[in-house]
């Protein structure tokens, strides 16, 4: 898995967002039920936030060069609202064969 295609991009962060909602999960927990302290919140809240833009972008720009279509670019999308829904996606989208790059002479 490397950055430099776009299945590569698209599985790093669909993994990093993921995290990313973990870890502002468990920043409201402790927020709200543990210690009544917004630090984990304060740390992970702007991660989630620029590791969700960044999903976003890659998702729209994985568009063309997979030959998705506007319904999985719409599933993609809406995968990052839900907690781990950026993973469930990413195993569908590798599963049904979305998360291939056409090889060079089917462009």
């Amino acid at each position: 898995m490397t950055f430099s295609s776009a299945v590569g991009r698209f599985r790093i962060f669909a993994l990093a967002e993921a995290v990313s909602w973990a870890g502002l999960l468990l920043g409201m927990f402790f927020k709200y039920v543990v210690v009544q302290n917004e630090i984990g919140v304060k740390v992970f809240g702007p991660i989630h936030g620029i590791v969700f833009v960044g999903f976003i972008l890659v998702t729209l720009m994985a568009k063309d060069p997979l030959k998705w279509d506007a319904r999985t670019l719409l599933l993609g999308l809406f995968s990052s609202i839900p907690p781990f829904g950026t993973v469930v996606f990413e195993r569908w989208a590798a599963k049904t064969g979305r998360l291939t790059e056409p090889a060079a002479g089917q462009l």
